[in-house]
């Protein structure tokens, strides 16, 4: 018989378990369930969302180049001190001079601007819980929300007030990204990415050959 897995983690427990896998996790006060805390597998990313991150990468990386910010892959870990959420952001910005966790010095502290690319599987999370968690980070100042389904980015400011502006492009044009002094066109975004639309895929493929 197989020894039954333990029904929580500490963050020691989390943290060396991560950076022994192969896949990445959140991490949230160490319970596994479908509920509440929980170990939650960052299932390998869709080539048309992995093409819309990295050409997010690259025209933040562009028009940050030379500045204070920097733009970090989804490889890089988030901590959420506020609430206790580990977790892999698609795309991070973070300026000025980055904080790490204390006792896991690979581990982001401060970003300043966090992107999601949204799937079916993880749309309603990044929506709601998900931001709900990012809010609780006192230097994230804007959020950024693009989908895979259709050429529409949402993005939400920080107010000083404390309120979220939310400012929908769902056409050509860019969306202004006042904390890092640039803007993100649509254009950027969405370049190249049809070719990896899976409705096209019969199309690719051609007719079948004859007898």
């Amino acid at each position: 018989m197989t020894a039954a897995a333990p029904s929580r983690f500490t963050e020691d427990e989390y943290i060396e378990r991560e950076r022994r896998s192969e896949t990445k996790h959140e991490f949230l006060r160490g319970r596994i369930s479908e509920q509440g805390g929980s170990i939650i597998a960052m299932a390998g990313a869709s080539p048309r969302h992995n093409a819309i991150a990295a050409n997010l990468i690259i025209a933040l990386g562009g028009a940050l180049r030379g500045g204070p910010c920097s733009v970090l892959t989804g490889d890089q870990r988030v901590h959420v001190e506020g609430t206790g959420l580990y977790t892999y952001p698609d795309v991070t910005v973070v300026c000025d001079r980055p904080r790490f966790h204390p006792k896991y010095p690979d581990t982001l502290l401060n970003p300043k601007l966090v992107i999601e690319v949204l799937s079916d599987s993880t749309e309603a999370y990044d929506r709601g819980a998900k931001f709900a968690h990012y809010r609780n980070i006192p230097s994230v100042e804007e959020y950024v929300l693009v989908s895979q389904a259709e050429r529409r980015i949402e993005h939400y400011r920080r107010l000083e007030t404390g309120q979220w502006l939310l400012t929908e492009l769902n056409d050509e044009g860019a969306v202004p990204l006042p904390a890092l002094g640039c803007e993100l066109r649509l254009a950027d975004v969405y370049e190249g990415v049809d070719r990896f639309d899976p409705r096209l895929e019969g199309e690719r493929e051609g007719p079948p050959a004859s007898a």
